[in-house]
């Protein structure tokens, strides 16, 4: 049982993640982490610990932007280390960040399949890596196609 908090506001939204995160921290104290988007650039900060362990006052001036995903998590699937906290992050064929509450059963097989055919190296145990992935492959395929407007229907 993990908690994930996404705010989308008009000024900058990290001290609304962090005071949201104290309120449902119950729900995770293994680890804990924040991404925030200005509209040009993502920040995270990510950490073992508690939320006073992982965040301190410097993040507030680092962590910019109106949009921000934040999460504590509770392990279900995976190890307990620094590199298993979320959210995740890729580039690539756009600027992703997720977060996920949940487990994938067949985690190891998608981990290998995206390792092997995807030639995608997964840097944690977290099985929403794995899933972050798989949606930026398929999101990747769509990138070349031309999308459909109501008008131009």
């Amino acid at each position: 049982m993990c908690g994930i908090i996404g705010i989308i506001g008009v000024e900058d939204v990290f001290i609304n993640l962090y005071e949201g995160l104290l309120a449902i921290q119950h729900r995770g104290q293994d680890a804990a982490g924040a991404a925030t988007f200005d509209g040009t650039s993502f920040s995270m900060k990510k950490g073992y610990g508690l939320l006073r362990d992982v965040f301190d006052e410097k993040h507030l001036s680092r962590l910019k932007g109106n949009v921000g995903l934040a999460h504590v998590r509770y392990p279900t699937y995976g190890n307990s280390t620094p590199e298993d906290a979320q959210p995740f992050m890729v580039n690539h064929p756009f600027g992703i960040v997720m977060a996920h509450n949940g487990q994938v059963t067949n985690y190891p097989e998608v981990k290998k399949e995206l390792m092997e055919k995807g030639h995608r190296r997964l840097n944690s145990s977290c099985d929403v890596e794995a899933i972050l992935n798989v949606f930026a492959d398929a999101l990747g395929m769509l990138q070349g196609r031309k999308w459909k407007t109501s008008s131009a229907q």
